[in-house]
């Protein structure tokens, strides 16, 4: 080809296909107007989404309001039941001893019995209409979650092909082989963004949000019973420091998911250490840690690097290995780091994920796929050995740096 680029050519197979700039220009003006019109749909997603969140929530606080009148209802109707039934024997008592009783006894007998049944069948069709309307907010929010979650499905997709069309045609001079293997790898990077900023909030929105809404609630609660309950009052405000340090918890263990602190504060070993503690704690796998000396400073990239294979690999088993114990093991020789990760969990069939490069980008197996591409960002390797029903072995191998001190 000359220097004045007129054609670009790739192969496609055994062919030969040529491309004018002309052409190029025409699938730019192509793209960007899918992106346009991708874009209007996206923020009309956002906004319905939205709409359906602040439904959810409207809808929460009202079945809990609900929920409260139809407990206060049951109780009216069942003290009533008890009442009337008691006003009802009393007034066959009054009736058969008419010599005993005057007229007046049995008319207030009679009238008692019967101001009873009235505020009987009234509570009764109260509490009737409160279970249906509790029945019918149930539907309702079961409907909204659909929503969101149809909402958040479509979000995260549009946002993958939006990013993904957004990426420049300027090397299609490529051959067909690298573009489809850049094309593979973008899509899986901008996929797993999206996956990570979806569970992030999903996270926030059924941690620290539905908190904030029910302390919300609490505090009109306490609002109304101040004056009227004190006890109940302080039982409520009991309630509502639980559900803030709830809330705190849950805040603190997103912030240490995204990037944990004391990572760059007290080095990998620790963190590992504490991540391992609270895995324990959460899931009941009990983790062995054999690790280096904790004193050992290495580079940030790698560490990092480290942290999120081992938090992907330990993620992993608590999804599908079924295991009961995990042995992680750190060491440091000839300037490599050397990792293992082994579990006794059911194990898998690896030769599944053998040629995971060249699978669809919506088939399983992406988190090895992640772990292996962070160990090759660094020059490192990560193997993998799994049979069903023994177990696996993650095998990890990285050159590192080790920080100089004053550093």
């Amino acid at each position: 080809m000359s220097n004045k680029v007129v054609d670009t050519v790739y192969k496609r197979g055994d062919k030969t296909v040529t491309m004018d700039n002309y052409s190029i220009q025409q699938l730019d003006d192509i793209v960007k107007k899918t992106i346009d019109a991708l874009e209007k749909g996206k923020t009309q997603i956002y906004t319905i989404a939205e709409g359906a969140r602040q439904e959810w929530i409207e809808l929460e606080n009202r079945f809990a309001e609900i929920q409260e009148k139809v407990k206060y209802t049951i109780e009216e109707v069942e003290t009533l039941t008890r009442l009337e039934k008691e006003s009802r024997y009393r007034l066959m008592i009054v009736s058969k001893n008419f010599k005993q009783y005057g007229e007046e006894d049995i008319k207030q007998a009679y009238d008692t019995t019967r101001n009873l049944q009235i505020k009987l069948a009234l509570a009764r069709e109260k509490e009737r209409q409160l279970i249906a309307q509790r029945t019918e907010i149930e539907m309702r929010m079961r409907k909204v979650r659909d929503t969101v979650e149809r909402a958040e499905y479509l979000a995260t997709h549009v946002a993958v092909a939006m990013n993904y069309l957004s990426g420049s045609l300027s090397n299609i001079s490529d051959t067909l082989e690298e573009l489809q293997q850049k094309e593979l790898l973008g899509m899986r990077i901008i996929t797993a963004q999206e996956e990570e900023r979806q569970r992030l909030a999903r996270d926030i929105h059924d941690g620290p949000a539905q908190s904030m809404s029910n302390i919300i609630l609490k505090c009109e609660i306490c609002e109304k019973i101040m004056d009227l309950d004190v006890n109940n009052a302080k039982k409520q405000i009991g309630e509502l420091k639980d559900l803030i340090k709830l809330s705190l918890q849950e805040i603190r263990r997103i912030i240490f998911d995204l990037r944990p602190m004391s990572l760059d504060d007290l080095g990998l070993v620790p963190t590992l250490q504490r991540y391992a503690a609270n895995f324990t704690e959460e899931t009941g796998i009990d983790v062995v840690l054999d690790l280096y000396d904790p004193n050992k400073k290495l580079n940030t990239l790698v560490e990092i690097a480290v942290f999120r294979i081992i938090q992907e690999a330990l993620n992993n088993i608590k999804k599908h290995s079924k295991a009961t114990r995990v042995y992680i093991n750190l060491q440091i020789k000839d300037g490599m780091l050397f990792g293992k990760v082994i579990d006794n969990g059911i194990g898998f069939n690896v030769l599944k994920f053998k040629n995971i490069k060249k699978r669809d980008i919506h088939s399983g197996g992406f988190g090895i796929y992640s772990m292996q591409q962070r160990a090759e960002l660094l020059n490192g390797k990560l193997k993998i050995h799994s049979q069903p029903g023994k177990g696996t072995t993650l095998l990890l191998q990285i050159p590192i740096e080790p920080i100089k001190e004053g550093e």
